[in-house]
């Protein structure tokens, strides 16, 4: 299974919110190519990048952070927030994303979605399947749909999507244990590669995603707060 910190960006530098509320903004760096160079130091090869400025605009801000991130380390970069145009593609992956996620644009504008996938490619497009008691939140997390997780899961599985990231809002930044009993449903009812993110607090609630057949764990502030070392993190990869 791949092990997968993240980086979320606000105003250029690292941080790390609580179940996606912007007031809750805590900075742990603020150069983030720093933290970068730390993990791949460490043995990690995956990162998860998030423009928070970006998903609250509604358009890709800290392309400039993924481009050094790109080209001066090797980490395979998957990149999101605030995609909503072809342009905002095109920028993300000049700038040297490896894959981006998807998670408003999919579920408000399917249609654009799913012509990224066809003209990208299901191994460079993610599904980002962010929810709160089950329904899809997108926008930053700022707005609430009505939309089932496991059903969008579903759905997006019979048009072609391969990987998803599934994280439960109410776990996220809680450090309190992951979402299993969704990973297990959406696990037994569909075969995308699933991706588990939100609540990682330990090295424990990584192997319960790995034993549940989750095929990566982002994790962030488990690392940050000293929860995880990034030399446990080394044995893990």
């Amino acid at each position: 299974m791949r092990i997968i910190p993240a980086i979320d960006i606000i105003d250029g530098k690292c941080v790390r919110l609580t179940k996606g509320d912007y007031d809750t903004k805590k900075i742990y760096n603020e150069n983030p190519l720093e933290v970068a160079k730390e993990f791949e130091a460490n043995g990690i090869q995956y990162l998860h990048l998030v423009d928070l400025d970006g998903a609250k605009s509604k358009h890709i801000v800290n392309h400039k952070i993924l481009e050094s991130i790109a080209s001066k380390t090797n980490l395979k970069v998957d990149f999101g927030g605030g995609l909503k145009s072809d342009d905002d593609l095109r920028i993300a992956f000049e700038s040297g994303a490896n894959q981006i996620t998807g998670g408003s644009i999919a579920a408000n504008n399917p249609e654009v979605f799913l012509k990224w996938l066809e003209k990208y490619g299901p191994e460079k497009i993610i599904l980002g399947a962010d929810c709160n008691n089950r329904k899809i939140a997108t926008n930053g997390w700022l707005e609430a749909s009505n939309l089932d997780v496991v059903d969008f899961i579903k759905d997006y599985e019979t048009k072609g999507v391969q990987y998803v990231i599934c994280t439960d809002i109410a776990k996220d930044g809680m450090l309190q244990g992951t979402s299993n009993d969704l990973y297990k449903e959406i696990v037994s009812e569909s075969k995308v590669k699933l991706i588990a993110s939100g609540g990682v607090a330990s090295v424990k609630d990584i192997e319960l995603v790995k034993d549940l057949g989750c095929e990566g764990a982002i994790l962030g502030k488990a690392i940050y707060e000293g929860n995880i070392s990034l030399k446990e993190l080394q044995k893990l990869c």
